[in-house]
C-alpha cells in the first residue's frame, strides 16, 4: 500500500512541475501583466484607428495612414507654437530614427500642425513630412503648452498605438522604435 501512495505522490509532483507554471502564467496574464511589453510611451487604450483621419499635405494630396510600404508613422503634434524647444525635440526624434540604421526606412516622420519657426527649423523639417489634420483626429493628444511637442506612434495598418506626451524621452522612443521594427 505504501508503494502505491508513493507512486501517486510522484505522479502528482510530475504533474505540478509541468502544469503549475502554466497556471501561474495564466493568472498573471488575467491580472494584466505581460512580460517584455514595457514601453516608454503611454499605451492608447482603447486603441483607435486613424485610418479615416484626413491629413492633407502642402501640395493638396492626402497622406494615407494605411501605409502600402508597411512603415510605422511617428506623428509629431506641436503645441500652440513650435519654437526652440519643439525644434530641438523634432531633431532628437529624427536622430532616433536615423540611429535605427537599415531599419530607419520602416519609420516615417509626419508633422501635423503649423510649421515651426525659429533657428534651425528649415533644416529639421527636411526629415519630416508636413501635413495638416483636417478632421481633428489628433486634437486630443496635442499638448496644451506653448512650445511643446507630443508624439503618436501609428501602426502601418492605421491604428494609433502609443502616445509620447510633451517632455518625452527620445532615447526611450528609440528603444520602442527598435522593438516595433524588428
Amino acid at each position: 500500500m505504501q508503494t502505491r501512495s508513493r507512486k501517486r505522490l510522484q505522479l502528482i509532483l510530475i504533474w505540478a512541475i509541468f502544469f503549475a507554471p502554466m497556471v501561474v502564467a495564466g493568472v498573471m496574464a488575467a491580472m494584466g501583466w505581460m512580460p517584455g511589453t514595457r514601453s516608454f510611451g503611454e499605451g492608447i487604450v482603447p486603441q483607435r484607428s486613424v485610418e479615416d483621419a484626413v491629413a492633407e499635405r502642402p501640395d493638396g494630396s492626402l497622406l494615407p495612414w494605411r501605409d502600402p510600404d508597411w512603415r510605422w508613422s511617428v506623428v509629431a503634434l506641436p503645441g500652440k507654437t513650435c519654437g526652440e524647444i519643439c525644434i530641438r525635440q523634432l531633431d532628437q526624434v529624427h536622430r532616433a530614427r536615423v540611429s535605427l540604421n537599415q531599419k530607419s526606412a520602416r519609420v516615417r516622420l509626419v508633422y501635423l500642425g503649423v510649421p515651426p519657426h525659429g533657428e534651425g527649423a528649415s533644416e529639421v523639417m527636411t526629415a519630416w513630412e508636413p501635413a495638416r489634420d483636417a478632421t481633428g483626429a489628433f486634437d486630443a493628444w496635442i499638448p496644451q503648452v506653448e512650445d511643446g511637442l507630443a508624439l503618436v506612434l501609428v501602426k502601418p495598418d492605421g491604428i494609433a498605438l502609443t502616445l509620447y506626451r510633451d517632455g518625452f524621452n527620445a532615447s526611450g522612443l528609440r528603444k520602442d522604435l527598435g522593438k516595433v521594427t524588428k
